[in-house]
């Protein structure tokens, strides 16, 4: 489902080579990756525009900044509120604007293009090629190394700030118009500039002499052994902004680290970040931070320590005078899956669709594409009805759903045939064939294809623990976790968070980062999918600390979806957005759209599905799922008019009636048409189950939580409430929900009160 997410690859050095090397096989348990691909499949791109020492390293894709490892020429990283670029002529500074672009689908994109930059460059030497020479989890530093000359440029998530040290000489500010100066006779060493309508300052050590070269260009003199200088985009011009800036302008950001904690009797994740810094000169005042709206919404802990802000493509970016500050968000739970309908009628008719779709299970389970994406996909679905079938009390056709998937799972995970794994050692990545959108060549979409795979195993997992052991499956299972959520920082066979990013909350999906807008994300829904497939897989094998980092991220982002894909607290959306929701997030763009076509039920459905009993996030707001199901008759007028069409016409209702179900589970079931079209990823059986079940048990409910990893909640139209709660560990254990309600449940098994 995902298409090129790249650009510029003529400019990717080692892109497309293809490899002569012996496809060595190693074990892993039961299973079989290879150290080199088959045949004449294709290598991984080399990131070799790293330092010697990153080099040592995992190869960090997938993330903001990936563009600079892969790219002889870098694109715009979009910083946040900054954009920046390193090029032959120096670094490349802009603070971007919004602007509205019309489409032909009627509707409009914002972007925040990297443009009319300011350009800092090193007097005394050419800059060389860049390189990644440090990448903490919110900063990056990058070397523009030419010889024994160094010019170092230090950028992060949230700062207005770019730190810039060069080896030796003085420093240059070119600008792209004519600018004004802004006096600020407090501070010699701070040239401030009113350039094309946005407002800058450069902060040099004491001593400097800012020189006018031009109406366009200043020369900074640097004092000997000084050669430092920090360049900042400003909210505004005054003085006290001004003085604030100066301030902490000389504390240079070193280190950045998340850390997060799971509160099990709360049901919260508490999220800690921290910035090191190194002070060039003065006082140690510390960093200036930059606080997205998903991390200052709501949050008193910081709420009257911010101070002015940014108007950025995530909305206001509000600055904090600290080295630290915490979030903390609420887990509103899920259960593998849900308990049998009773309703009479319902149970008829549901027997009649499982009975139909387990015929069809062995077809339905790769119904489009060979590849893992589409393999891993048809895994699940068919998982998803072996659930409804267990439910239902059909032992016996789970045990064969069972079996028909372990059959197809292990032959992938033991390398038979065309359909295996490679472990690129030298980049630190996993590579899976035959090759599906681009996910060896660009490294694309990792964590939606494995994915896929860890929810399956951990749904194998649920019925046959055994399996799931090192010395049998769980071995290839942790490699694919590893590949995509390794929590260690600096290793050589896995990067840290391979697609997520800590401080804008949420993944990404282009591997090599390509592309004038910045990296992409397009189906948060099959990101959080992941995550749901590393707590379920933590919990079932009693690693906690998978397990909450699977919460971790899981939680977190949710928290992004529901501020920068569907803007549910208004914090967000320019007010020329059109569209209800957003299901596609760049870094300087958000649109509605998808890679592959512009209906209007595609757009919208890749931010909902797969649906499962996790999807219950999607609920959050009950209004807002109306309103974007209500978006979707006037969206496909549109489409009409433009003369275009899709077949079947009504694709993807399923997920739809699915989607409204949760804020109305009687029009959700009103609106599914059994004999209808349905997703790829999903079966009419799991449709009307799912539906049938909120119909019985209400709403999501996230206002009560649990003490426990695997529980829901729902609130019935009668008021009353269901509760659910799964216990994957070998003894009984009591579930204890806040709004005092205990449940006991059985090792193994799902409970119902």
């Amino acid at each position: 489902m995902k298409l090129i997410q790249g650009f510029g690859l003529a400019l990717l050095v080692g892109w497309g080579a293809l490899t002569g090397a012996v496809a060595q096989p190693a074990k892993l348990g039961a299973g079989t990756y290879f150290l080199a691909p088959k045949g004449g499949d294709r290598m991984v791109p080399a990131a070799q525009f790293r330092t010697d020492a990153l080099l040592k390293t995992a190869a960090q894709s997938a993330q903001w900044y990936s563009s600079v490892l892969y790219s002889a020429t870098p694109e715009a990283l979009f910083v946040q509120p900054l954009t920046v670029k390193t090029t032959a002529g120096g670094l490349e500074l802009a603070l971007p604007s919004k602007e509205v672009v019309p489409t032909e689908r009627r509707d409009t994109e914002i972007r925040y293009p990297h443009r009319d930059p300011l350009i800092i460059s090193p007097t005394a030497f050419e800059p060389g090629q860049p390189k990644l020479a440090k990448a903490s989890d919110w900063a990056v530093d990058i070397s523009m190394a030419r010889g024994a000359d160094q010019m170092l440029v230090t950028v992060a998530h949230g700062s207005p700030y770019a730190y810039v040290q060069l080896s030796r000489g003085d420093v240059r500010l070119r600008l792209p118009a004519a600018a004004e100066r802004i006096e600020f006779a407090a501070d010699a060493r701070l040239l401030a500039l009113r350039v094309k309508g946005k407002s800058y300052a450069l902060f040099g050590p004491t001593g400097v002499r800012w020189e006018q070269a031009s109406s366009s260009e200043w020369i900074g003199r640097l004092p000997e052994g000084k050669g430092y200088v920090s360049a900042a985009a400003l909210p505004d011009e005054k003085a006290e902004t001004l003085a604030l800036f100066a301030r902490h302008a000389y504390a240079f950001i070193q280190d950045t680290r998340v850390d997060w904690r799971f509160d099990a009797p709360a049901s919260q994740v508490e999220t800690t970040f921290k910035a090191t810094t190194r002070v060039m000169e003065g006082a140690d005042n510390g960093p200036l931070l930059g606080l997205y709206p998903h991390q200052w919404f709501n949050n008193a802990s910081v709420e009257s320590k911010l101070g002015a802000g940014f108007d950025t493509v995530r909305g206001k970016i509000r600055l904090l005078a600290a080295s630290q500050f915490k979030t903390t968000a609420t887990y509103s739970g899920f259960v593998p899956f849900w308990p049998g309908v009773t309703d009479p009628a319902r149970k008829a008719e549901l027997s009649e669709l499982t009975k139909t779709d387990q015929r069809n299970a062995r077809r339905m389970m790769l119904e489009e594409g060979k590849g893992p994406y589409w393999q891993g996909k048809g895994l699940q679905r068919i998982l998803k009805l072996m659930d409804v079938v267990e439910q239902q009390g059909d032992l016996e056709g789970r045990d064969r759903l069972l079996t028909l998937v372990k059959g197809r799972t292990e032959q992938w995970l033991a390398g038979e045939g065309s359909t295996y794994f490679h472990l690129d050692k030298g980049q630190g990545t996993l590579a899976s064939y035959p090759e599906e959108f681009f996910t060896v060549e660009q490294l694309n979409d990792h964590h939606f294809t494995y994915g896929y795979w860890i929810r399956a195993a951990a749904d194998i997992a649920l019925r046959d623990p055994a399996w799931a052991a090192k010395d049998k499956w769980g071995g290839m299972v942790d490699l694919l976790i590893a590949d995509i959520a390794t929590a260690k920082r600096g290793a050589a066979d896995f990067p840290f968070l391979r697609n997520f990013d800590p401080y804008e909350g949420h993944s990404w999906a282009s591997g090599i980062g390509m592309g004038a807008m910045g990296n992409n994300q397009e189906s948060s829904s099959e990101a959080v999918n992941a995550w749901a497939g590393l707590v379920l897989w933590g919990e079932i094998n009693g690693n906690r600390e998978l397990r909450d980092l699977g919460l971790y991220l899981y939680t977190t982002e949710i928290e992004a979806i529901n501020h920068y894909w569907f803007d549910i607290y208004g914090k967000v959306f320019a007010p020329e957005y059109k569209n209800v929701e957003v299901s596609q997030v760049f870094g300087g763009m958000y649109a509605h759209n998808t890679w592959w076509i512009d209906d209007p039920r595609q757009i919208k459905g890749i931010n909902i599905l797969p649906i499962t009993t996790v999807s219950t996030y999607l609920g959050r707001d009950p209004q807002f799922v109306k309103r974007s199901v209500d978006s979707l008759k006037p969206e496909i007028e549109i489409f009409k008019a433009r003369g275009k069409s899709v077949n079947p016409p009504d694709i993807w209702q399923d997920i739809f009636a699915q989607y409204l179900g949760l804020a109305d589970p009687a029009l959700g079931l009103a609106q599914w048409n059994r004999w209808g079209s349905f997703e790829l990823g999903d079966t009419r059986s799991h449709a009307l189950h799912w539906l049938q079940s909120l119909k019985e048990m209400g709403t999501p409910d996230f206002t009560v939580t649990a003490d426990t990893t695997l529980y829901a909640v729902f609130k019935r139209s009668d008021g009353g409430k269901t509760y659910l709660a799964y216990n994957a560990g070998k003894a009984p254990i009591s579930v204890k929900f806040s709004d005092g309600k205990t449940l006991s449940v059985a090792a193994g098994a799902l409970a119902r009160m």
